[in-house]
């Protein structure tokens, strides 16, 4: 398969395009691996993990070139992205560690005869499949803590940009991690991703990726009963109030949808902002996203200059162009974009920061996950009604609240249907914290605790500690012992 520079639609490298014999191979060694793995104990495996980060952090600066290329993001954005690979990766291992204290937890159960433990154990053999907007990050999330439950993994990363997951398998070879346990196959999704979503050896299924794959993967996982997780789509809201600080609303408004180019599942793509400060903020945001220029991907950034890189491929780039000329078509008003940012080279998938304003609920690009530098604006009068536009959607994976008011902001953040919502702020991410939404934005969470006990599985053993017979059934010659004599009546009473 041909990877393709997004910046000028160059070919930057060649990729094995795999096929079901390859993940009937991968999976074989994995399953053949995680019986020793699966064995290991949380500090044994932690020492591995650990030491992948530490290998990931060595490797910064080449991994970070390459996913600044395939993915299409400015360097610096690449860089912390490896930065929070390494940060996901300790953040297992502590997780690691942690179990181990945890295992044979005693649970109350109400009857002294009987003691019941609790034992947590990996899942097995999981496949794992992840999108192309953050290459390594969104592998991290999975691999790190299907290795750190003791789990072997079958990895099939995007077949846009599959580099830095094969990079990963081969610093956590050299990190000690034992041949078999992690697994990385490249390739398209119907060739290689489907065969791994059906086959019976696999245990479990952990998605990330658009609603229409996602339905499918759950559909395939059906017929197995294997367990799944599902991190699809959003359509995110950001509710601005009139108390706010506009440029710092601004701010927040612009990171939440030109961050990473847009190419964002949590990106908060619809602005709601409060009537009274519509004009002022939106004569500032067009300012101020006009001042967003294309970036060579490799030239480290300005402080003081907003970069943007290109869509990730031709047919994304496609799909975001036609949904500007629907938004075009269907009467919202262009504010700002629309076409190529400046500076932009001739050849590329370059979309300038886009922003609609009177945009109705009906219009497609308030209602449809566009996956692109593209934001729909609409106002609101009350709370109320700011509440019911924003709930008012298909998705349910992130919402941003900006306003000075803080019993209202918590009281929003709790009427949020999503999982996630941002108070003052959008787009902040932190591996110790679940990540993950309702509704068709997918099921079940990546990071945190959460995250963590999905690749895991409790087992429940109660014995039976008393030395007399249950009762149910009285074997012969066995005398039952006569029960105690019941105490005196208190006379006070």
């Amino acid at each position: 398969l041909d990877i393709i520079n997004p910046a000028d639609e160059s070919v930057y490298g060649k990729s094995a395009a795999g096929t079901k014999e390859d993940i009937d191979a991968a999976v074989a060694a994995a399953k053949k691996a995680s019986e020793a793995w699966g064995k290991t104990t949380g500090t044994e495996r932690a020492k591995i993990v650990r030491a992948i980060a530490a290998a990931v952090e060595k490797n910064k600066d080449a991994i970070s070139v390459k996913e600044a290329i395939i993915a299409g993001k400015p360097l610096q954005e690449a860089a912390w992205d490896v930065d929070d690979v390494c940060g996901c990766f300790n953040f297992h291992a502590d997780m690691a560690e942690k179990l181990d204290a945890k295992q044979g937890q005693v649970v109350d159960v109400g009857m002294e005869e009987f003691v019941t433990k609790l034992y947590w154990e990996p899942m097995g053999v999981v496949g794992l499949i992840t999108p192309w907007n953050y290459p390594l990050l969104m592998a991290a999330w999975k691999v790190a803590a299907a290795l750190a439950t003791g789990c072997a993994v079958v990895l099939k990363p995007s077949e846009l940009s599959p580099y830095t997951a094969l990079d990963l398998a081969l610093l956590a070879k050299d990190a000690g991690l034992p041949d078999g346990v992690l697994n990385v196959v490249t390739g398209l999704g119907p060739e290689a991703g489907a065969p791994l979503t059906v086959h019976e050896d696999v245990d479990k299924v952990a998605f990330t990726g658009s609603v229409a794959t996602g339905s499918r993967v759950m559909h395939a996982c059906a017929d197995g009963i294997k367990n799944v997780s599902l991190e699809l789509g959003g359509k995110s809201p950001i509710i601005v109030f009139d108390d706010v600080d506009i440029d710092i609303a601004v701010e927040w408004v612009m990171f939440g949808i030109f961050w990473t180019n847009g190419q964002i599942c949590t990106a908060t793509s619809r602005l709601l902002v409060h009537e009274a400060i519509a004009p002022k903020l939106y004569a500032r945001l067009k300012e101020v996203t006009g001042k967003i220029v294309a970036c060579d991907m490799l030239t480290p950034a300005r402080d003081d200059t907003a970069y943007i890189g290109p869509i990730v491929s031709k047919a994304q780039y496609d799909k975001v162009m036609g949904y500007i000329k629907q938004g075009v078509e269907s009467g919202a008003s262009l504010l700002c974009g629309g076409g190529r940012p400046e500076g932009a080279p001739s050849k590329g998938y370059w979309v300038a920061p886009t922003v609609f304003t009177n945009v109705t609920p009906a219009m497609s690009v308030w209602r449809e996950e566009i996956f692109g530098p593209v934001l729909a604006a609409m106002t609101f009068k009350t709370e109320a009604e700011a509440l019911s536009l924003a709930n008012n959607s298909d998705f349910g994976l992130a919402a941003a609240v900006l306003s000075a008011d803080v019993p209202r902001s918590q009281r929003l953040a709790k009427q949020l249907k999503c999982g996630i919502v941002w108070v003052n702020c959008s787009q902040p991410c932190f591996c110790q914290a679940p990540w993950g939404g309702v509704k068709r934005s997918g099921i079940g969470r990546d990071n945190g605790e959460e995250g963590f006990n999905s690749f895991l599985q409790v087992k429940q053993i109660t014995e039976y500690k008393s030395t007399q017979p249950w009762g149910w059934y009285i074997p012969p010659g066995f005398t039952r012992p006569a029960p105690s004599p019941p105490e005196a009546p208190n006379a006070k009473l």
